[in-house]
């Protein structure tokens, strides 16, 4: 079993851990709305990647009267 033979010390600790923080993002703007998206990533807003409408947006969900 393997046990530590000496203590690891704060230090020693806390530099291990210095790549364990989390990285802020890098937002673009969307050419098509202007909106901050993530790079390499679809829209949210519009739907658009890559200068082509990628995903359907609908100004608003269609409800069926008869369903409810």
């Amino acid at each position: 079993m393997a046990v530590p033979q000496n203590r690891t010390t704060r230090s020693r600790r806390d530099m291990r851990r210095a790549h364990d923080a989390l990285v802020a993002s890098n937002p673009n703007e969307c050419p098509n709305c202007g909106e901050l998206k993530r790079p390499h990533h679809v829209c949210a807003a519009c739907g658009h990647y890559d200068g082509r409408e990628v995903i359907a947006r609908s100004a608003g969900a269609e409800i069926d009267d008869d369903a409810a």
